[in-house]
């Protein structure tokens, strides 16, 4: 309401100057028509009749000048006061826009929610012989194709893995190894023994089975059980409300709390038979085969991954602290970034540079969030800085969850197409025209999908 108030402020305002220079034009009018009347008259002889009708007719003009008429500095002022404070509103009303957004973004829809649950009620009325999946022996066999996926919604990692295998060319040879949380471990599990990838292989893991990641070991779990974190993330300092702005929401989304984030640098503990695997986020989707990443010589590196840095945009300034001695002295602010999403990890080459031991190192710098705030991208970069392969962009397109102008062609014609950013395919506040590459791999028919009301 206070935003209309102030627009009609504006406009009035501005109806008004264009009625003063309409006074303007009215007198410069009659003082030509004066002009010409009495311009070749030498006496009162030679005025025309319609003389003393055209000097009333400017008295008249004169008078309204005179009493509508002020100083333009006054009426400049007063109109960019009002300029100012519409810019203001409009600025707080984007502010609100992008908060809204980001706890939309963190929201899990009902339907999603209602079909873990199903799925989770069921897979625990199963005898303990049936939540067994089969080639088991497949698990920890280098020659196969091996994908790593940590994820807590059932349906963003079905279409991940149902669009990897429809794409692959030798579906037997591909394994998924799929990490989830307690609360979607017998869901994430139900739904996968319910429908099984084809002749793929597929293994669920709960993160908390995982005794050996632990506070003693891991500076990420012992840094969320202090207090000064724990203040961080939850108490006053950051508040939830609309005024708050969107920054201060950022800090408390779950993803930067859970272990399933973190995991990623951990692989090598998680996956110890492994010599090479495919990191997936779950907000992916696979439009083509992608076995010829694992022929790739990734030169000794260890991280196989699309850079993302255009001129300025998305070098290491942008997510590390460069005010920091720590971070100025080892890294250069304009190092190319890179994107999480689809990376070919070597983990032979991991654990001869001990990329967990450097990861950790950062980290406990990190204590007081001085060389970088949140997430694990800042902690990547410093990880893999000058150990990261750049592989060709059409593996990995990004931006499909906050970009509304991608170029279609570089879409389809991608291996990977990422909805990084709010706009997640799975929620309302989707963009419409990325959606459908995502609903593709989901079966609306589904019972359980049908039951839950899932919508396309």
């Amino acid at each position: 309401m206070r935003d209309q108030m102030t627009m009609s402020k504006v406009y009035m305002a501005l109806a008004k100057s264009k009625s003063k220079i309409g006074i303007y034009e009215e007198l410069l009018n009659r003082l030509k028509e004066s002009q010409r009347v009495l311009g070749k008259a030498n006496a009162d002889a030679d005025l025309p009749q319609s003389a003393p009708e055209t000097i009333r007719a400017m008295n008249q003009v004169l008078l309204k000048a005179k009493g509508q008429l002020y100083d333009c500095k006054i009426f400049i002022r007063n109109l960019r006061g009002m300029l100012q404070s519409a810019d203001e509103r409009v600025r707080g009303l984007k502010k609100q826009s992008t908060f809204l957004s980001q706890l939309a973004a963190k929201t899990i829809p009902n339907a999603i929610h209602c079909l873990s649950m199903r799925l989770s009620i069921d897979y625990y009325l199963l005898p303990p012989e049936q939540r067994k999946f089969p080639k088991s022996e497949n698990l920890e066999n280098p020659n196969l194709y091996h994908y790593a996926l940590f994820s807590d919604n059932v349906l963003a990692a079905s279409v991940v893995v149902n669009s990897t295998i429809m794409n692959a060319k030798e579906p037997a040879k591909h394994v998924f190894h799929l990490v989830t949380d307690k609360l979607n471990f017998g869901a994430m599990n139900m739904w996968f023994l319910l429908n099984p990838p084809g002749d793929a292989t597929i293994h669920v893991e709960n993160v908390d089975d995982f005794k050996w990641l632990n506070s003693s070991y891991c500076p990420v779990l012992r840094q969320l059980e202090s207090v000064p974190m724990k203040e961080y993330y939850f108490m006053a300092a950051h508040p939830t409300t609309l005024s708050s702005g969107p920054d201060n929401l950022k800090y408390r989304n779950p993803k930067y709390l859970s272990m399933l984030n973190h995991l990623r640098f951990y692989l090598p503990q998680v996956y110890p038979k492994l010599n090479k695997i495919l990191f997936l986020d779950d907000d992916i989707v696979v439009q083509k085969d992608l076995t010829p990443l694992w022929l790739i010589d990734l030169k000794g590196n260890v991280n196989g991954a699309v850079e993302t840095c255009g001129e300025s945009f998305h070098r290491f300034d942008k997510y590390l602290n460069f005010s920091n001695p720590h971070i100025a002295m080892n890294f250069d602010p304009n190092a190319c970034g890179w994107a999480y999403g689809m990376n070919m990890f070597d983990l032979v080459e991991w654990k001869k540079k001990n990329i967990t031991g450097i990861y950790h190192k950062w980290q406990t710098l990190n204590k007081d969030r001085a060389l970088w705030k949140l997430g694990t991208l800042p902690p990547g970069l410093l990880t893999f800085y000058n150990l990261t392969h750049p592989l060709n962009k059409s593996w990995h397109v990004l931006g499909l969850g906050y970009n509304p102008s991608i170029d279609r062609s570089k879409i389809e014609n991608a291996a990977v197409i990422h909805y990084n950013g709010n706009m997640k395919p799975w929620l309302e506040l989707a963009m419409t025209k990325y959606r459908p590459y995502w609903t593709t791999y989901i079966n609306y028919d589904h019972p359980y999908i049908k039951n839950c009301k899932l919508r396309r």
